[in-house]
C-alpha cells in the first residue's frame, strides 16, 4: 500500500467529490458575477442597528456646547451624589 505524499488530505476520485468540484466551480461564477453588486450583500439590517446606536452613544457623549464651561462648573457644585441640593 502505497501512502499519499499528503497525508491523505485529498478526496478519492468519486461522485461526491465530482459534486464538490461542481459546487466549487459555481461558487467561483457568482461570486465573479456578484462582485460589482457586492455593497447589496455587505449591508445588513443588524449592522445598520449597531452602527447607529454607536452613533448615538457618541452624540450622548459629546458636550452640550450651548452650555459654558463656568454653567457646568456652577451645575457640577450644585450636585452632591447624584442629587440636586437645590431641589431639597
Amino acid at each position: 500500500m502505497e501512502k499519499d505524499p499528503e497525508g491523505g488530505s485529498r478526496l478519492i476520485p468519486s461522485g461526491n467529490r465530482d459534486r464538490l468540484v461542481d459546487c466549487m466551480e459555481e461558487f467561483v461564477k457568482y461570486t465573479i458575477v456578484m462582485r460589482p453588486h457586492f455593497d447589496l450583500f455587505g449591508d445588513r439590517y443588524s449592522e445598520r442597528i449597531e452602527r447607529a446606536a454607536k452613533q448615538q452613544a457618541q452624540k450622548q457623549q459629546e458636550p452640550d456646547p450651548s452650555r459654558t464651561a463656568e454653567s457646568a462648573t456652577k451645575m457640577k457644585s450644585d450636585i452632591v451624589s447624584g442629587v440636586n441640593i437645590n431641589s431639597i
